[in-house]
Formats: C-alpha cells, structure tokens, sequence
C-alpha cells in the first residue's frame, strides 16, 4: 500500500502543468449543443430551456443573442445561481460556443446576434448617448463602478459585439435598451465611443486612470491644500524672524 501511495504521489507531482480546470460541475468534453446545455444549462434553466422557478429564468425568447453574449463573455454557467455573472475565463471552444448558441436559439424565438458597423460611426453622437444611458453606472469612460446591488463592469475588455449584445440583452441590473430606445444607428454610435475609451486621446495630460471628474477634483484638491499648508509654514516662519 505504501509503495502505491509513493508512485500516485509521483505520478501527480511529475504531471505536467496544463490549462486552469474548469469551475466544478462543468462538463466541457462534448461537441453536441444539446448534450452541452443538459450537462451544463438545465440545472438552472430546465432540460427544455423552461427554466426552473428561483433558480434560472427561461430562454424560450433569449434566441443567439443571448447565449452568445453569456457564453463568449465566461458570465455563464454559473457555480451559483444567485451570485452576479462577472466576466471570466470562457469554458467552451470555439466549436462548442457555436453549438450552445445554435441549440438555444432553436429552444423559441428570440433575436439574433448583432453585427455593429461602427468605423465610420459619429463619435460625438456616442459620447452623448453614453452619457445620457450609461456614464451614470459605468463613467463617462467605461472604467466600471458600483451601484447599489451590483459591480458594473469596465468596458476594456468587451469586443464591439458584445457591447452591442449587452445593450440589447440588459445583463443582470442593467437596462435592456429596445431599437426604440436605441436605435442600429445610435447603437453603431455608442459602440464607437467605447472603443475610443480603450484607447482615448489624452490632450489634458496625466488622466488619473479615466476614473471621472471626482478622483481629478481630489487630486487637484489634495494638491491646493498641500501647497497652502507650505505657505503657511514658509510665512510662520518669516513672521517669527
């Protein structure tokens, strides 16, 4: 017995080092979109995609649109339901990502995916919409935040699809944006402006991260009262002499 301990402990420490395991319960050896969703969507949203009261909701209308934005994102599966999807390490290849999505999308009717032609896309008219339905989360740019219940995510890592699915799809306690809300027109534009974010043109100098106008004040502040501090201590002394 102990000489087959000795040689498992072996074997395991001369095991070479491979990618990260996938988070427990996911099975991610199949090509099958069905056999992917029953090993790994239907403990949460029901073998037929109804879904399963307090648990997960139903994707009879979540369509492409959805499953491609949760799947490419790592948002999904989740090891608990009520935990808030946050972006991770993606646990399905290529091949099999187009599998979920094909499988889901046939469960109902549900929108497709978007393909956002933003290039040539007004830059002005994104940073106003940003502004006007996103900044108050996410900042004027994109580096996340907190809001009451929920993180919200920086945008530096979406692809343009994705900000275009996301605007679409609402995720966790953001709002889903119609194409009455938003237009394709308008959503090109905002797709635009975030992608200027990831990159922005810094004219003013050193930007604190593109963390907003509060860390700026803070700095600018911080900085005023130290130099009025040495003014004071400059000035005590010379009226001590």
């Amino acid at each position: 017995m102990r000489r087959v301990a000795l040689i498992l402990i072996l074997l395991l420490l001369a095991a070479p080092a491979g990618a990260a395991p996938p988070r427990s319960g996911i099975v991610a050896d199949l090509t099958d979109g069905k056999s992917l969703f029953a090993a790994n969507c239907a403990r949460c949203h029901g073998p037929r995609g109804e879904g399963v009261h307090d648990n997960g909701p139903s994707l009879r209308d979540a369509g492409a649109l959805s499953a491609d934005f949760y799947l490419r994102t790592g948002y999904m599966p989740l090891e608990d339901a009520s935990s808030q999807p946050w972006r991770t390490r993606v646990l399905f290849s290529e091949r099999q990502l187009r599998a979920l999505v094909s499988y889901v999308a046939s469960i109902g009717h549900g929108p497709r995916i978007p393909s956002p032609q933003w290039r040539h896309a007004s830059l002005p008219a994104g940073l106003k919409l940003f502004r006007d339905h996103c900044a108050g989360c996410h900042q004027i740019v994109a580096q996340g935040g907190i809001v009451i219940g929920a993180r919200v995510p920086p945008l530096n890592k979406s692809t343009p699809r994705q900000i275009a699915e996301a605007v679409r799809v609402g995720p966790y306690l953001m709002p889903r944006f119609s194409e009455k809300a938003i237009t394709p027109t308008q959503l090109n534009d905002i797709v635009a402006y975030v992608q200027w974010t990831k990159n922005p043109d810094e004219r003013g100098g050193w930007a604190l991260g593109n963390l907003g106008p509060w860390p700026e004040g803070m700095v600018t502040w911080l900085l005023a009262a130290s130099l009025l501090v040495a003014m004071c201590v400059v000035l005590g002394r010379r009226l001590q002499r």
